[in-house]
């Protein structure tokens, strides 16, 4: 069975979805990272072997092994030094990119902006409908069941009521090419006008400005001058503000909403009334984060 090697220090972020982990280590006096896929087995959902679900357990190595985000515009890839794979699953060596702290918001929606008009190959193991299949997993679970419980719960009823039409909107968007996952830990390290991301495990096409929705929930910026920065960097005729503006709240809406249930799910059965909990710290940021786009949320009702 792989193990990691006990010297290996481990590292936050880049975490997808068949991530055994993620290690710093050296190498003939360098630095270096080492990721460890999972396969899946027979047990586990069928999505994990889905090529363009965003839960396909090989898609990190795909691409790292394709070389398609070593040069791309905005976001890029760290450089693949070798991958080893085993009746387990895969294990990536990159090189290792020292973290930029305090990356201003202004500047990671600008790099999404470049990076949405990347020209990437029509790769069979690209993601497609993130969105839609998160959701789906949702809906299998009884949908946002602890919004219910919520004084928000009338807000998110009508939301979820009115997600395949608001999906089907998505879908009329200008597909750019998606990181899937642009939170602060899988943005790296700033080179000049480019950032380092990690986590190529959704990469994919969506949506233009779902990138930027996903990312603007890690940030308190404001959310016009997010989608004004982005909007700058696109080329000419990708898409215009209004089409960036819908891709973003959409996304940014129903993943806070998704992301506020789990919280609210993961402490809803201990101890006292559900409205006690909402200051607890696994769930707090989840909810700031849904009240800070209620501008967004309105939009949408």
């Amino acid at each position: 069975m792989w193990q990691p090697d006990p010297a290996w220090q481990p590292l936050p972020g880049g975490m997808g979805p068949s991530t055994v982990g993620v290690w710093s280590a050296w190498e003939a006096g360098r630095q270096v990272v080492v990721k460890r896929l999972e396969a899946p087995t027979a047990a586990d959902p069928g999505e994990l072997s889905s090529p363009r679900h965003f839960a396909y357990w090989r898609r990190a190595s795909d691409v790292a092994l394709s070389g398609i985000v070593v040069d791309t515009p905005g976001l890029r890839g760290a450089a693949l030094l070798r991958a080893e794979e085993d009746a387990d699953g895969i294990t990536l060596v990159q090189e290792y990119a020292e973290a930029t702290p305090n990356l201003p918001a202004a500047f990671v929606a600008a790099a999404l902006g470049r990076f949405a008009c990347a020209q990437l190959p029509d790769e069979p193991w690209l993601a497609r409908d993130q969105l839609a299949d998160r959701l789906a997993r949702v809906e299998r679970r009884g949908g946002w069941r602890t919004l219910a419980r919520t004084p928000v719960a009338d807000l998110a009823d009508r939301l979820w009521i009115r997600r395949s039409v608001l999906l089907e909107r998505l879908r009329g968007l200008p597909q750019v090419p998606q990181h899937g996952d642009p939170v602060p830990s899988n943005l790296r390290a700033r080179v000049a006008d480019q950032l380092i991301a990690i986590d190529w495990s959704s990469l994919g096409s969506g949506p233009v400005g779902a990138d930027l929705g996903y990312f603007a929930l890690s940030t308190r910026d404001d959310f016009d001058t997010l989608i004004s920065h982005y909007v700058a960097e696109l080329g000419a005729g990708v898409a215009t503000r209004a089409e960036v503006e819908t891709g973003a709240t959409i996304t940014a809406v129903y993943t806070v909403l998704t992301r506020a249930d789990w919280a609210l799910a993961r402490v809803a059965e201990g101890d006292g009334a559900l409205a006690g909990k909402f200051r607890h710290p696994s769930v707090a940021p989840y909810l700031l984060a849904m009240q800070r786009h209620l501008p967004q949320i309105e939009s949408l009702l």
